[in-house]
């Protein structure tokens, strides 16, 4: 069984102390980079599981704090401060992420190659926001992201690096429509975009989070096992392939 090296990693941005999270195999050696971004509540339990199960794939996973000193919120109405914080400074936000890219292929044992870019909810807004502006990431897996939050000019993608990318939505997902994802999908195409999308039948927003089970607003955000699996299971296989050369 691979053993997995687990340790917290301290970094600063604009003052703000960020406590995130490195995992990779007690052996690794160049071994490409994930970037794992957390969904609005921040990096909980939730997020460490999904960072484990990919380091045991053979990737160096950074799993970055966005919020700060590691804010795990746990009540709805303090998620649209800390989304709105960012949203609104926009330039904040992106220099957060790319900061997380940074110290990512820093970390012992990290390739320091492009690194995935992969998010959960916010963090999936976060992973495309940051390469839509032309961070240099390999590739960005986007799950349940809310394109409400973010822009859809690629135009500062150069064709010649531009990214794979997996983006996986519910089909009913009030915060990434059938508009915004065709604008996505045309904009990513013209950057020359290696990407595929997963759409999931009468599934909403939040769909992987078994906290989201018992949501007051289903309508909006709620839990769908079934595509949960399915999603990991896309997200496992495209990794796959950037691990083993399949993919740029």
């Amino acid at each position: 069984m691979t053993e997995l090296n687990i340790r917290d990693v301290e970094y600063t941005h604009a003052g703000t102390r960020l406590l995130g999270l490195h995992c990779a195999p007690e052996a690794a050696v160049d071994a490409p980079t994930v970037v794992l971004l957390h969904d609005a509540f921040g990096l909980a339990d939730e997020m460490v599981s999904i960072a484990r199960r990919i380091a045991l794939l053979g990737f160096s996973v950074f799993a970055a704090d966005i919020w700060g000193d590691r804010a795990t919120p746990g009540q709805q109405h303090e998620l649209g401060p800390l989304i709105g914080a960012m949203v609104s400074r926009r330039a904040t936000w992106i220099e957060r992420v790319a900061l997380a890219h940074e110290v990512a292929l820093a970390q012992p044992g990290s390739s320091r190659a492009r690194p995935i870019s992969l998010g959960y909810c916010f963090g999936g807004s976060s992973a495309l926001e940051y390469a839509r502006s032309g961070g240099d990431v390999r590739a960005v897996i986007a799950i349940h992201p809310g394109l409400d939050l973010i822009e859809f000019d690629w135009s500062s993608v150069e064709p010649e690096r531009a990214p794979a990318a997996l983006v996986c939505f519910g089909a009913d997902d009030p915060m990434a429509t059938p508009e915004q994802w065709r604008r996505t999908k045309a904009n990513m195409s013209a950057a020359g975009v290696d990407w595929e999308l997963h759409l999931y039948s009468g599934t909403v927003h939040g769909f992987t989070s078994p906290r989201a089970a018992d949501s007051p607003d289903p309508e909006t955000v709620m839990y769908h096992p079934r595509n949960a699996a399915r999603a990991w299971r896309a997200t496992e296989d495209f990794l796959i392939e950037l691990r083993d050369g399949v993919r740029f």
